[in-house]
């Protein structure tokens, strides 16, 4: 059993485990922790895929509506923003901004202040549905974090957040 905790045993244990049978020179606390947040990660990620497919977008295309609905009104930015938000190439972007356009859920139009420029705007139809896919995301993750209490789920967003600015590339 894991020296840290006394609960149920996980996949993480029996690699922990391994490693230790193998390696028992190697300090494995940061194996324990950052093999369950990938996992984590990747579950939580699956789940919300599947989501999100009832309304017809995927994970990346929920992201872009997502970063105009938090704009506020009138949910416009530059693809340019978009990019830097979602830490994507502008080609990649350009592929979901296309595929959302043809959806009628954006539309691009000259930047009124940038000739050269463009802007991004959820139509009605994005923002009803942006609308619909985050209340459905965010049921997925309540009932994950249901196996917290309040103060525990409060003290992993805290323990996550230190942890997270300690890593220079996610600030």
């Amino acid at each position: 059993m894991n020296a840290r905790s006394p609960q149920r045993k996980d996949a993480v244990d029996a690699i922990i485990d391994q490693w230790a049978a193998v390696r028992p020179d190697l300090d494995t606390a940061a194996m324990e922790v950052f093999g369950r947040i990938h996992r984590l990660s990747r579950a939580m990620s699956d789940r919300a895929e599947k989501a999100y497919a009832p309304y017809g977008i995927s994970r990346g295309e929920f992201d872009v509506l997502a970063t105009l609905r938090r704009a506020g009104e009138p949910y416009t930015l530059s693809p340019r923003q978009l990019s830097a938000t979602l830490m994507l190439t502008t080609g990649g972007m350009t592929g979901r901004l296309d595929k959302l356009e043809r959806a009628g859920l954006l539309r691009r139009s000259p930047d009124p202040h940038d000739r050269r420029g463009l802007q991004v705007t959820l139509t009605e139809k994005g923002l009803n549905l942006i609308d619909e896919a985050v209340g459905a995301g965010l049921a997925l993750q309540t009932e994950a974090l249901s196996a917290l209490n309040d103060e525990q789920a409060g003290q992993l967003a805290d323990l996550l957040r230190e942890l997270l600015a300690g890593v220079p590339e996610s600030r």
